[in-house]
């Protein structure tokens, strides 16, 4: 089908399309009509792009990642040359042999263990956020406490001084936030907060190559069985870290509260429920979040995917906003449910290789900060409209005012 055969379907190329608020109402007309849909492209966009919106067409496409290549164009939907892409290549943008090396090196520093450790003090922090927050009773939570937890949590991982974390804050912004008039007026700009973000990581390097400490960058650049992380390749897992590690939870942990100012029922449910509720509670806080709404892959060979044949070179869109809305997996999918179990939610990617490295730790970060802020709030008010990302890419709050007693 083309753009004309579902007249008034939303453009999913286009970065307004998200500033108003999510097309949920085209994507339900594709799951149903068109599953796999031959989208016509956009201006940084290719020709033309296969969308993918069931989730079980999305999970299997995750899953076959010798047909659907992350490394071939990259994961964005954005059109970048060669150079460009090498450029930004992170873990995300590999496909075998080279993502089982580097995510076998980097998973020696991000294991399981190290994150549970860290539990108690990322709790300490939290109360140091929401009580700081607290005390001006009306309050920016993007800003002011969602985005708190993850940049201290990234920038502690990282071994960055205290006064450096809003560096990071920015320069993601400017990267995620590029067709955003807040943080930037276009791509360039972006490229400029990705290099100057690359000599920031540099400089990161070199500090540890000379005084080793026991953390995750002296880890990462030291030898193991042989290999370890060259320069390029360091500078890429910070930029990723720093996108994924900290723009993707911090628009769950807003969304989440969003949802739930939107859903007082369950806002009161959790306050009730006590410790049981809390693991549920963070897994659909990420179904219902999407932080990254949509990945590309591009087709290594002929293949077909829901009855419709794709050929060798197609770029393919998994849209995981509509696959988490799936009303075939998800009972009452438009409704968040904070004791929904089980929940087959793809927000971590839905399985394969690309599996989401920091799930662990996002989990953790989203389960603290509402544990907390609803133990140390009686009330929590909408104190103004949200305002949306400018993006295509990233489901983002750029703003949420409330109001706490």
């Amino acid at each position: 089908m083309t753009l004309t055969d579902l007249d008034g379907l939303a453009d999913m190329a286009s970065h307004d399309t998200f500033v108003g608020g999510l097309p949920f109402e085209s994507l339900a007309r594709l799951r149903h009509e068109a599953p796999v849909y031959r989208h016509p492209g956009g201006e940084d966009t290719p020709e033309f792009f296969w969308l993918v919106t069931r989730h079980e067409d999305v999970v299997r496409i995750n899953r076959d990642h010798e047909t659907f290549s992350s490394g071939v164009k990259g994961a964005l939907l954005v059109d970048r040359s060669e150079e460009e892409l090498d450029m930004a290549r992170t873990m995300l943008e590999t496909d075998a042999p080279d993502h089982t090396r580097l995510r076998k090196l980097v998973n020696r520093g991000f294991t399981p263990r190290m994150i549970r450790a860290l539990e108690g003090h990322y709790r300490d922090v939290t109360r140091t956020i929401i009580d700081r927050a607290k005390e001006k009773g009306t309050f920016d939570f993007v800003t002011e406490v969602a985005a708190e937890l993850p940049l201290v949590a990234i920038a502690e991982l990282l071994g960055v001084p205290v006064e450096d974390r809003r560096k990071i804050f920015d320069w993601s912004n400017r990267m995620v936030g590029a067709n955003d008039p807040e943080y930037g007026t276009s791509l360039a700009e972006g490229q400029t907060a990705m290099m100057e973000l690359y000599a920031y990581a540099h400089e990161l390097a070199e500090a540890r190559r000379n005084d080793p400490r026991d953390d995750i960058v002296t880890t990462l650049l030291s030898a193991h069985e042989g290999d370890q992380l060259d320069d390029h390749e360091f500078d890429v897992f910070v930029l990723l870290l720093s996108v994924a590690g900290n723009e993707t939870t911090r628009n769950a942990i807003s969304h989440g509260l969003h949802g739930l100012l939107d859903h007082p029922d369950e806002m009161q449910r959790l306050r009730d429920g006590g410790p049981d509720l809390l693991e549920p509670m963070a897994e659909e806080v990420i179904r219902w979040a999407s932080p990254v709404m949509q990945f590309r892959r591009t087709a290594t060979k002929d293949a077909e995917i829901a009855g419709v044949a794709i050929s060798a070179g197609d770029p393919v869109v998994m849209n995981y906003l509509s696959a988490n809305r799936d009303e075939t997996v998800f009972d009452d999918p438009m409704r968040l449910d904070v004791g929904r179990t089980p929940n087959d939610h793809v927000g971590f990617g839905g399985g394969g290789p690309h599996f989401c490295l920091g799930a662990h730790l996002a989990r953790i970060e989203i389960r603290i900060m509402f544990e907390e802020l609803l133990d140390r709030t009686e009330r929590i008010t909408q104190a103004g409209a949200a305002e949306r990302l400018r993006s295509n890419f990233i489901n983002g709050l750029k703003h949420l005012p409330v109001t706490v007693t």
